[in-house]
């Protein structure tokens, strides 16, 4: 291992805190480090959202899926993730974003009740302890191939996650903005010049699809088969439609200085990031040709580590730089928004409610403390879990496809939705998708899927059955459909 390559990447991590403690000294209130004070522009928006998502999953967890399973096995990322931010900026970036709020749970408490807020909120935080842990694992990994062995990957996991609280409990979102777009530049670029440094060594990028193609990677939609065809639907619901109500997506969006800067930003994030998704998986594949006996060592037992092998082995120097740079930006970008989200949510909509005498000051406070005990948990997490990265992103979330997708998006779209409904939905969406998961996972039904069906229905049956819950809630209900 060389040891320049370990002073460029200690050099970018000091790079890194820098901006963001930079970016911390514009922090005044508590809106300025949950929704850096609402006033984004365009290129903030489209980098947070793409930094965000082109995380640790996307450089190591898909390659390693798309070379066991070809392109059907990643339908849930990049392609239901990517059509989650396009989702989110064509159809509620805008009508969020209008009602002023600071967290998603928040809007659960003004379109239902607190009741209904409490539930989602707390569905929504423990969504994010898969997510953030495979931030976590990434670290260790990528420190541990680094070091070439000398950093164990618990360490490695330790030093990434005290990189990142320096800048997220400094600056919170302020801080994930600025160095999302320094991070954001470092990827793209290192990604198209590393593609063309690998794919030079193979004689081109048409080798390399062609030698795909007739592998059958390109393999994309599935057999005929009822089963086949609900199991492929469901994964990629699960991404495109449980990602949606989280609160990570609704920062970006309330982030932004106006609604259109909002939508926009989300779409374009979401497209820019289905597009560059597509080149880790091609230099993953690119090692069957340069090196066959590195995917016979790894494939079987730890197929995430193929691509970074494959680039300090065969890769020049500057390739090597640009990798671990853009590799390292992927995985602190979505570290530090993913760790920031389920902490604001759990301090504003669970834990303040039950402070009502705080000040913003004391506020903040509480926001930096809830990050901190947070980013214990998800490394604790992380520590003891068996989960490989890509398992870890795609189960995250599967509780809020479940419980907070539907009265999200039928409370937006739905005037007739109320508070009963939603509460029917939450209880038969998670009592569904939990018998399922625990008594029949393998059925014709996934069980995340049948959580969503059954969701719907209860929101459904409890808005048009009579009401339980009295005329309050129903005005309530009416007047947020407004």
């Amino acid at each position: 291992m060389s040891s320049n390559l370990i002073w460029f990447v200690t050099l970018y991590l000091i790079v890194s805190i820098c901006i963001g403690l930079y970016a911390a000294t514009k922090v005044k209130s508590s809106t300025d480090f949950v929704v850096a004070g609402r006033h984004l522009p365009l290129p903030f928006i489209v980098a947070t959202v793409f930094a965000t998502w082109f995380g640790s999953e996307t450089v190591l967890g898909i390659p390693a899926k798309f070379l066991n399973e070809g392109l059907r096995g990643v339908v849930a990322d990049p392609f239901g993730s990517s059509m989650c931010l396009i989702l989110v900026g064509l159809f509620f970036a805008r009508p969020l974003y209008r009602l002023g709020l600071l967290t998603i749970g928040d809007y659960y408490r003004g379109r239902y009740n607190r009741h209904i807020e409490l539930a989602a909120s707390v569905c929504i935080v423990i969504s994010y302890l898969g997510w953030v842990s495979a931030q976590v694992t990434a670290l260790g990994l990528v420190f541990s191939v680094l070091t070439d062995g000398a950093m164990q990957p618990w360490h490695g996991m330790v030093l990434g996650v005290a990189i990142v609280l320096v800048w997220t409990l400094s600056g919170g979102m302020l801080s994930v903005a600025f160095t999302d777009l320094f991070q954001m530049t470092v990827i793209m670029g290192g990604m198209i010049y590393i593609a063309f440094s690998i794919s030079g060594v193979v004689g081109g990028p048409a080798v390399v699809l062609e030698h795909a193609s007739q592998a059958g990677k390109f393999e994309f939609l599935p057999p005929l088969d009822p089963k086949a065809v609900v199991t492929f639907v469901a994964a990629w619901a699960t991404m495109a439609l449980g990602s949606i109500p989280q609160q990570d997506v609704f920062q970006r969006v309330a982030a932004a200085k106006n609604e259109r800067t909002a939508g926009n930003g989300s779409v374009i994030g979401g497209c820019l990031y289905f597009c560059f998704a597509f080149v880790p998986m091609f230099l993953a594949y690119s090692a069957t040709l340069i090196d066959p006996g590195l995917i016979d060592r790894y494939l079987t037992t730890d197929s995430q580590q193929i691509l970074p092998r494959l680039i300090l082995a065969h890769a020049p120097f500057a390739a090597q730089v640009f990798f671990f740079g853009a590799l390292i930006s992927a995985i602190l970008s979505c570290s530090a928004a993913t760790l920031l989200a389920p902490s604001v949510t759990f301090a504003e909509n669970i834990l303040r409610p039950f402070l009502p005498k705080l000040n913003d000051r004391q506020f903040l406070l509480m926001l930096r403390i809830v990050v901190l005990l947070f980013a214990c948990a998800v490394l604790t997490f992380a520590l003891v879990s068996s989960s490989s990265i890509y398992g870890m992103v795609e189960g995250a979330y599967k509780i809020t496809l479940a419980a907070a997708f539907t009265p999200l998006a039928f409370g937006l779209y739905w005037r007739k939705a109320t508070s009963q409904g939603a509460a029917l939905a939450m209880i038969a969406g998670l009592s569904t998708w939990l018998g399922m998961e625990f008594g029949y996972p393998e059925g014709f039904f996934p069980p995340q899927f049948a959580g969503l069906l059954a969701s719907i229905a209860g929101m459904l049956a409890g808005s048009l059955l009579p009401q339980v819950y009295g005329h309050p809630q129903r005005r309530r209900a009416q007047a947020g459909a407004a």
